[in-house]
């Protein structure tokens, strides 16, 4: 089993790497690297992995479980690490008032009652005090991105083209969620290129039409360079910084 500092070595070593086929893959469309951001994905991963990320100058993860999220949320609290997670993983109504007090921004807001449930949970967490206590930049706000589904299947998550309207205008009308812009995941055997040109031209229709930010969080260990030639601004890499995910935590 490899020491902290060996995990770390190799962690730094992946970083790199991904960042330099970002790099190529912006220069090829013409971008500026600095114009995207490496997400990390930690799902599974220890907690000591996030301390490692962090000492490698990794500011934001993101992860899919909420009560994984959420214990490790805590204990970057505890240890004073200034690591912020991000919820990339389909939100349950349920658990929108925890997500609430822990998430940096939250990926996959898919239904009118997930942008409710996160400002209702926004508003408890301002009120308990604990958005303070996670180290956020902007406590009285939570970004948000809408997640389009390519296909339309609800299962995998994400909202219909033809929602896409009525959830921009509901994050506007809320109290503490900012519009990040739009997000998606390709369908296993759909074209990423065609799924990620088509995010990107709903996500600036939505930048134009609702004064969002114009965000496109697409791409992931495979298919980053797709994703960036469409013009992504977050790619969420796991597999290609942590390797394989462990069976356990």
């Amino acid at each position: 089993m490899a020491t902290y500092d060996e995990r770390k070595a190799e962690l730094s070593s992946r970083l790199d790497e991904v960042s330099r086929r970002i790099a190529r893959a912006a220069e090829s469309a013409g971008r500026d690297p600095k114009d995207i951001e490496l997400l990390p994905v930690t799902k599974f991963h220890p907690y000591e992995d996030l301390q490692a990320l962090a000492d490698c100058g990794v500011t934001v993860v993101g992860e899919n479980r909420e009560q994984e999220a959420r214990d490790k949320a805590r204990r970057l609290g505890e240890d004073g690490v200034g690591l912020h997670i991000d919820m990339i993983g389909q939100v349950q109504s349920k658990k929108t008032n925890h997500i609430a007090r822990w998430a940096h921004r939250v990926h996959t807001v898919d239904r009118l009652k997930i942008v409710h449930g996160l400002d209702n949970g926004m508003k408890r967490a301002l009120d308990a005090g604990d958005r303070v206590s996670t180290q956020h930049e902007n406590v009285d706000e939570l970004p948000v991105f809408i997640q389009w589904s390519a296909d339309g299947d609800p299962s995998r998550g994400g909202a219909k083209e033809d929602d896409l309207d009525s959830l921009a205008d509901a994050v506007n009308s809320s109290q503490y969620l900012t519009l990040e812009g739009l997000m998606v995941v390709p369908p296993r055997d759909d074209d990423s290129a065609q799924v990620f040109a088509r995010a990107a031209e709903l996500s600036e229709a939505i930048r134009q039409k609702h004064e969002g930010r114009g965000g496109l969080s697409a791409g992931m260990s495979g298919d980053l360079e797709n994703a960036i030639a469409a013009g992504s601004t977050v790619v969420r890499v796991g597999t290609a910084i942590l390797g394989s995910r462990p069976v356990t935590l």
